[in-house]
């Protein structure tokens, strides 16, 4: 059975894999990013997390059947010159190049980390079996993408499924992609955070003001955290009627920190999609939990390879 090294690229975390056809990690392993300006020390450490992966699986370069990335964007692609917000040691880093000297192996395939959710989601997880799916995830940031008539559709330049960047309240605050009132801008944990700290509220003595202790503020009734919790649901709600109205989806499937933050982001995200999505295609479709967690990005970086018809590119002339 053909195997592949899948890598999951993120800002706080580098991620390997080695997986089988039938979804099986056969050998993984996790490191965290580094933070400093030098480009080679982050790509050393990738290949370290990809070695050890590798040794824990038993493989070597020459058994894989290709490799897969999940990364956070922007990207170039098909190319796989990356430039990922969160990480500033690579602009315009060209992974798929320095991936593809390294093992001698292809296909190498790059793709943003929010696509590799929706794959990953679409193929071994929530999504099994639907054809026309959204994948989302809301954490750091808020990112999506795209499986229509059962395949991973790219878009022009490979960015289809951007649903952070839909506009959920028009006067709403600045995103940093200079818009106002993105999904990104009022949902993400960090701008949720922002806003309930800015609102008055503490998080509990000894616990960091983020996303988790928020959510538990919220769980334990505060207030200002269950009304910051709920606008970030509103708002997801919101962008996501516009979705099932424009692409006629049969479900969504949000990943993230937030999606385990339970009934204040998730009966605030279901009563606003209900208030929104008023044709009875849109209100069909189901917006649910994922089920793969931390792993889908890695699963959707394996499909990419390992399921190619329905997932996967030609990189083409940029070799």
């Amino acid at each position: 059975m053909s195997i592949v090294l899948a890598i999951d690229v993120g800002g706080t975390k580098l991620a390997g894999a080695v997986v089988d056809g039938r979804a099986r990690i056969l050998g993984r392993s996790r490191v965290p990013s580094p933070t400093g300006p030098d480009p080679e020390l982050l790509y050393e450490a990738l290949l370290t997390c990809c070695t050890a992966a590798l040794r824990g699986a038993d493989a070597r370069p020459g058994d894989l059947a290709g490799i897969g990335v999940s990364c956070a964007g922007p990207m170039v692609w098909p190319s796989g010159e990356v430039s990922p917000l969160n990480m500033p040691a690579w602009r315009r880093f060209p992974l798929r190049h320095r991936l593809l000297r390294e093992f001698e192996v292809e296909p190498v395939l790059v793709h943003n980390d929010a696509v590799g959710v929706a794959v990953g989601e679409h193929w071994k997880g929530a999504g099994v079996g639907t054809a026309n799916l959204l994948g989302m995830t809301v954490s750091t940031g808020v990112g999506g993408g795209l499986i229509l008539g059962g395949r991973l559709y790219h878009g022009a330049s490979g960015n289809a499924g951007h649903v952070g960047h839909v506009i959920a309240e028009p006067d709403g605050p600045r995103c940093a992609c200079g818009g106002h009132g993105c999904v990104e801008a009022i949902a993400a944990g960090p701008s949720t955070v922002r806003r309930a700290l800015a609102e008055g509220w503490h998080p509990a003595e000894g616990r960091p003001a983020d996303g988790i202790s928020l959510a538990s503020a919220a769980a334990a009734g505060d207030e200002i955290a269950l009304r910051n919790i709920a606008r970030a649901g509103r708002a997801v709600g919101i962008a996501l009627a516009s979705c099932a109205h424009l692409l006629d989806l049969e479900m969504v499937a949000i990943v993230g920190g937030f999606s385990q933050s339970g009934p204040p982001f998730w009966d605030a995200l279901h009563g606003a999609f209900a208030t929104y999505a008023r044709m009875d295609f849109a209100a069909a479709c189901q917006v649910i939990p994922g089920k793969l967690g931390a792993d889908a990005p890695l699963l959707g970086a394996a499909a990419f390879v390992l399921d190619s018809e329905r997932y996967g590119w030609d990189p083409g002339a940029d070799r």
